[in-house]
């Protein structure tokens, strides 16, 4: 198989890069932490950068790109620990333009590419646990029209979207709705998050919706899915420039006389840290590349790299912290915050645990027992 990027792909790296480097400097990030953990600006610049379209299909304003071109952007945002939800992009535009009918997708994907609508998941449950078929939200038919009372928790950038992707059980089976903002019965309650990015909890009283398709839980597994396959690439980013930070500073940091960077036992750790990544980056490929599988083996593709994913994130951004000493846990040096964004991340989209509970399933399903 061929893991070389294209010259076009490489482009869009260099592009990305570049704006990270000059207009994503931790300087703004902080700025922006400040004002809540998210920017609307920086949304608009995404958009500029053609990155909101890159997955919608041509025909509805996109550039028709693919998995692998989502993944080496969000390697680029995660070196730069971009905030603003770019995946949620990614994931709208595969659940509309797979199942949404005509009219939702003349509506929506077009907003989408443009960055005029931010359009995010709201699936998460309380009592859920990851689980995408636990869903106490209750949707009603009057006609052609629907209705629905909902709560869903830690929404990315919630209170600050335009419209909600959101799973509710109609006729005994989860379907899945888009609701507007502005619809009636619609609040957002905001907050920001472990790693300094914004969450909301949103609730959906008697609420106008639009469906997007009956087969909600197939709709949602790809949603997670892409998600997730997202997270991933973006994790690659953030440890890539975690590792970089920490050589940076061992070969600062003196102890007896000489850099620690030249004790060999510091050198191992190191070494095992790049192990970690290499690692985590061939899963971050396979789990982009099996996203266009039969939905059973994207699945599982995907727990097995979020599992792997996990594992590295947390070496990583604990080695990341042990090797630089105190410094690597204060708030006002940069190394701190990529710890906080592997912290959350490993637990975000399921955590570790939940991922080898599914990939346990999975061998049971095909295998009859336990592998």
């Amino acid at each position: 198989m061929d893991f070389n990027f294209s010259d076009d792909q490489q482009q869009l790296r260099d592009a990305v890069a570049r704006w990270v480097d000059k207009g994503y400097t931790f300087e703004r990030r902080q700025s922006i932490v400040a004002q809540g953990g998210f920017s609307r600006e920086v949304w608009g610049e995404l958009a500029e950068l053609g990155l909101t379209a890159l997955t919608v299909p041509e025909q509805y304003g996109g550039l028709g790109q693919g998995a692998v071109d989502a993944m080496v952007v969000m390697e680029e945002l995660g070196r730069g620990l971009v905030m603003e939800p770019l995946a949620q992009a990614f994931v709208a535009s595969a659940v509309i333009a797979r199942y949404g009918s005509e009219a939702v997708r003349q509506q929506w994907l077009p907003a989408i590419a443009s960055g005029e609508a931010l359009v995010v998941l709201a699936s998460q449950e309380r009592k859920a646990r990851y689980r995408l078929d636990v869903c106490d939200a209750k949707a009603s038919r009057n006609g052609d029209a629907y209705t629905l009372d909902a709560t869903k928790n830690i929404v990315p950038a919630g209170d600050q979207a335009d419209a909600f992707i959101v799973p509710a059980q109609l006729d005994g089976k989860i379907a899945l709705f888009l609701v507007e903002k502005g619809a009636a019965g619609v609040s957002t309650h905001g907050y920001s998050t472990q790693d300094e990015g914004r969450a909301a909890d949103l609730l959906c009283k008697a609420t106008p919706a639009t469906l997007i398709t009956a087969d909600g839980l197939a709709a949602l597994t790809l949603a997670q899915d892409v998600a997730n396959a997202a997270l991933c690439a973006e994790g690659v980013g953030v440890m890539e420039q975690t590792l970089k930070l920490t050589t940076e500073y061992m070969n600062q940091r003196k102890q007896f006389g000489v850099v620690i960077a030249s004790f060999q036992a510091l050198r191992h750790r190191v070494a095992d840290m790049k192990m970690q990544l290499e690692l985590a980056r061939s899963m971050s490929y396979y789990a982009s590349l099996k996203l266009g599988e039969p939905e059973a083996e994207r699945h599982l593709a995907l727990a097995r790299a979020k599992v792997q994913l996990g594992q590295s994130m947390r070496f990583v951004g604990q080695q990341s912290v042990q090797l630089h000493g105190g410094i690597g846990v204060t708030d006002e040096y940069v190394g701190s915050h990529y710890f906080k964004r592997l912290t959350q991340m490993e637990m975000t989209g399921g955590d570790t645990l939940h991922h080898l509970g599914v990939l346990s399933a999975g061998m049971q399903d095909s295998a009859g027992v336990f592998a």
